[in-house]
């Protein structure tokens, strides 16, 4: 596909699950590019040291495999070594609705393609923490990035499918896309909102394939079954690598082409 100078081509990739996750980031990344032009790449990535959390190391294989910005979730702060280094680290971000004084950033501005890009990271409340509004706080966070950056791309980290979809009605047209995290199960509802916002529920794990959502399927099943606590670890062997690629109208902001990318 040749490259339009007025579209910024964006690729998110969903939940990097360990080390084998990793190891399929690079590769992903390249597959994707020998098809489709990329100008930016997001990973969440907050599962990515081990299953739990980001550690420096992590982030700067990430960023070494071609990842631009990393976001988080609810396992943001699993690995304590992240609070020596997330305030320097203006490539990753954290939900916007933690508390004020919460260490990080919940956006960041990327230059690319001749012009900005923000990526702004949410997170939902049912079945999650107990975080500050995230309708509240896109209202919020989008009064300052509306000014600053003509594109706007969401990573909605919930559980609930219903919660990604009434924030993407809320926010259609006023943020170029609304991808979900979070589940780890990629879903089929790829799609552009009647004022131009791209949407899917959610992007699907880079990680283990033969797994329970990453987890070594025997210790899922100690804990489902026997409901005994058990210590979850990252499953072994192929990785399966999850995404969205987007194409993004520079003057409009809107979402004009949607495409999910699975790899095995």
């Amino acid at each position: 596909m040749s490259k339009d100078p007025n579209t910024v081509h964006v690729l998110v990739i969903g939940d990097v699950m360990g080390h084998p996750g990793l190891q399929a980031v690079g590769e992903g990344i390249s597959r994707v590019k020998k098809s489709l032009p990329v100008d930016l790449v997001i990973a969440n990535g907050e599962n990515s040291a081990g299953g739990f959390g980001l550690t420096e190391r992590c982030y700067n294989d990430l960023r070494d495999s071609g990842v631009d910005v990393i976001t988080l979730g609810n396992h943001a702060w699993d690995k304590k070594e992240i609070f020596t280094f997330i305030d320097d680290a203006d490539r990753v971000v954290r939900p916007a609705n933690y508390p004020p004084g919460t260490p990080g950033r919940g956006w960041t501005i990327v230059k690319v393609a001749g012009t900005s890009v923000a990526v702004l990271q949410l997170m939902g409340r049912a079945f999650m923490n107990a975080l500050d509004c995230p309708f509240q706080a896109a209202d919020r966070e989008l009064k300052l990035l509306s000014k600053q950056a003509p594109i706007v791309i969401v990573d909605m980290h919930a559980e609930a499918t219903a919660e990604k979809l009434a924030l993407a009605h809320y926010l259609d047209g006023q943020v170029s896309a609304i991808i979900g995290t979070h589940t780890h199960v990629q879903t089929a509802d790829e799609q552009i909102f009647p004022r131009g916002t791209g949407y899917i529920t959610d992007v699907g794990m880079t990680g283990p394939r033969h797994s329970v959502v990453g987890i070594k399927p025997e210790l899922a099943l100690r804990r489902m079954r026997d409901q005994i606590p058990v210590r979850f670890e990252v499953a072994d062997g192929p990785a399966s690598f999850c995404a969205l690629w987007l194409a993004i109208d520079k003057s409009t902001g809107h979402t004009t082409q949607i495409q999910r990318v699975y790899y095995t």
